[in-house]
Order: structure tokens, then C-alpha cells, then sequence
């Protein structure tokens, strides 16, 4: 079973259609949420991968952007953004965001064989959680109940895994900036793994390419992908709806 795992593309409609023309076939559609704030196309993005999604885990940005949350912890120019995600939301696109679960949830595996994995946005401790290194990942990776959880949130793509008394920190390793490139992570027998897709539509990990995964339950990997795409496009768009210019900077900076 091969299954695309799609995190954080904040409204960037750009991103999305590139990854999605790049991700080949795939079984299920994971989406670990974020799908809106920080980008101008909140509705145009909800509209594609509403439909394709096969598991969706709300994020923090979709609570607070349909008016389920309060924005008061956000920093100035993320809570100008939702405020504008709220009000340009059509009612269709506002109902279903707000149905949205609260992860950790597991997706229902295809055969008896297939091994359990659990999908969550933050920390499956808490979904606000960002896990950032390894102090962060080490009590979700203790209390975890299967062997692979997808994460997102931190917008860097990667991970952690333990066995035992082994840890590692897990980071993708590309040769450029500009082309489409993977990696590939194996996934050892006995180990316990917090993998982050990192993020489709403002990744930061200084790197400006779109971030997703690819997970093969039966070749037990991870394959990450990046990809480029139209930047200049996603940035007029904030800045044509008069969204803070910073958000369209970051785009080009990668973080």
C-alpha cells in the first residue's frame, strides 16, 4: 500500500498542484492538517484536496480559521491571516473545516497484515505540540501505540526514531534547490518512528521546495519528496489579497 502523506499547505494552491502532479499513484491520502491560514487560496485548496483526502487530522491553523479556536497565541502576522482565512471562506468550506478531527487518529489498515500507523498534526500528546528535537520527541516515541506516527507542524521535514537505547534524529539530505529530488528512509524492524512529511505550502527548513512523503507499507519506507514550484504565483496572490508581505517573503527564504 502506498500512501501520500500531504502536511501543512496553508492555502498555497501553488504548491499543492505541483506536488500532487509529482506524487505519481498512490492508495490513500493521508493530510495532517493545516490545509489553510498563512496562504491567499484557502478556498480553491480546500476544494482540491477535500475530495482526495482519504484521512483527514485537523491542524491548529484550520481550528482557529473556521472560528473554532482563538487566535490569541498566534504572533501578529499569522492572526491577520486567519482573520482574513475567516472571512474569505466560502460555507461549504467553512462547514467541513470545522468537521474536521482532532487527531490522533489510525487510518484502517487494507489487509490483516498491514502494520498500524497513527496520523496526527502536532505531538500525538498534544496537537499544539511542535516536536522540534529530541527532548520533544522522546515521550511521544515512549507512549506510542504503533510503530510509525506521521507528524507535522514544524514545517521541517524529517524525524525521530528510537530502538531500545538508540536514537537517531532523521533529515533528509538533497544536493540541490532548484529540482525535484528524493530520499529515502528504510524502515528497520523493532524501531519506533515520528515522521514529518514536512510541509507542502511554507516549508521551513530553508529550503523553498513544496515537502511530502510517500509511505510503501509493504517495502517498509519513507520516500521524501521535493518539489518546485510556482513561487512567484504564490506570493502575487498574498500579496494581491493584501495578506502581511512577510508571508510572501518567507515563501523564497524557506522559513
Amino acid at each position: 500500500m502506498r500512501a501520500l502523506i500531504l502536511s501543512d499547505i496553508h492555502a498555497n494552491l501553488e504548491a499543492l498542484t505541483a506536488v500532487l502532479a509529482a506524487a505519481g499513484e498512490w492508495d490513500a491520502l493521508w493530510n495532517l492538517g493545516d490545509m489553510v491560514g498563512y496562504g491567499a487560496s484557502p478556498n480553491q485548496v480546500l476544494d482540491v484536496i477535500r475530495p482526495l483526502s482519504t484521512l483527514t487530522v485537523r491542524g491548529n491553523h484550520d481550528r482557529v480559521c473556521s472560528g473554532l479556536g482563538s487566535a490569541v497565541s498566534f504572533n501578529p502576522t499569522a492572526r491577520a491571516a486567519a482573520m482574513w482565512t475567516l472571512d474569505a471562506l466560502t460555507p461549504k468550506n467553512m462547514g467541513w473545516l470545522r468537521s474536521v478531527p482532532q487527531g490522533p487518529m489510525q487510518p484502517e489498515p487494507k489487509t490483516p497484515d498491514e502494520p498500524l500507523v497513527t496520523l496526527a498534526h502536532g505531538s500525538p500528546l498534544n496537537e499544539d505540540q511542535y516536536i522540534l528535537n529530541m527532548r520533544d520527541a522522546w515521550a511521544p516515541l515512549q507512549q506510542m501505540t504503533t510503530a510509525i506516527t506521521f507528524v507535522g507542524h514544524t514545517h521541517i521535514q524529517g524525524g525521530f526514531s528510537q530502538k531500545e537505547h538508540d536514537w537517531h534524529e532523521l533529515r533528509p539530505r538533497y544536493r540541490r534547490r532548484n529540482d525535484a529530488e528524493t530520499w529515502t528512509l528504510p524502515i528497520p524492524p523493532g524501531t519506533r518512528n515520528l515522521i514529518n512529511p514536512g510541509s507542502v505550502g511554507q516549508p521551513r527548513d530553508y529550503d523553498w521546495r513544496a515537502a511530502f512523503a510517500v509511505y510503501d507499507s509493504e517495502a517498509c519506507e519513507i520516500v521524501y519528496h521535493r518539489v518546485p514550484y510556482d513561487l512567484t504565483g504564490a506570493q502575487g496572490r498574498i500579496l494581491m489579497a493584501r495578506l502581511p508581505e512577510r508571508l510572501a517573503a518567507r515563501l523564497r527564504e524557506g522559513r
